[in-house]
């Protein structure tokens, strides 16, 4: 019984911390990366769709990224997508056929700002696993009738070590987008 709570706590804060590395991801860098397109939404026929479902993503130089279209008619739409993203910073360029997107140079000041913006994603994350904590906690207090008190202890601290483990995951992934970020 606790085993199996203890399982659903390390696949939920699994989760919790894959989600956190692809927030980190969508903050741009110096360099163009499809990941940072993996959240656009694009009005395709009065449908939120996925950027990748519309387009192929393809990176020929670091700091320019090609959107290719599978439908030409959404190529507007695409394009007004990106245009949208907040703290992007660049200017697609649409030629008929494809969108060419050269990123800007960053700005040591725009680095630090790009920093405190992925320190509070990791902040939201370390406080979704703690949340997870606190949830399956409960549920190890809920079986405090079926199992012994000492079994219940035993969950809590395996339960804390859990929950420290991925911390630290998160804390690593942080130092190195931080890392990625202030490198010019």
């Amino acid at each position: 019984m606790i085993a199996d709570v203890l399982a659903e706590a390390t696949s939920r804060m699994d989760r919790a911390v894959e989600a956190a590395k692809e927030d980190f991801a969508s903050v741009r860098t110096g360099r163009a990366n499809p990941q940072m397109f993996q959240k656009v939404l694009v009005d395709y026929y009065g449908t939120p769709t996925p950027l990748q479902q519309l387009a192929a993503l393809a990176n020929p130089e670091a700091r320019t990224l090609i959107v290719t279209p599978y439908d030409k008619s959404a190529l507007k739409a695409i394009e007004d997508a990106i245009r949208e993203i907040p703290n992007l910073g660049a200017n697609p360029t649409n030629d008929g056929s494809l969108i060419r997107i050269t990123m800007p140079e960053l700005t040591t000041e725009r680095r630090k700002e790009y920093v405190k913006i992925v320190k509070t994603k990791a902040e939201d994350a370390k406080v979704r696993v703690r949340g997870i904590r606190r949830q399956i906690k409960d549920d190890l207090d809920a079986l405090k009738d079926e199992v012994g008190e000492d079994d219940i202890a035993r969950g809590e601290k395996e339960l804390d070590a859990l929950t420290k483990v991925h911390v630290e995951k998160i804390d690593e992934a942080l130092k190195h987008k931080e890392a990625e970020l202030l490198e010019v």
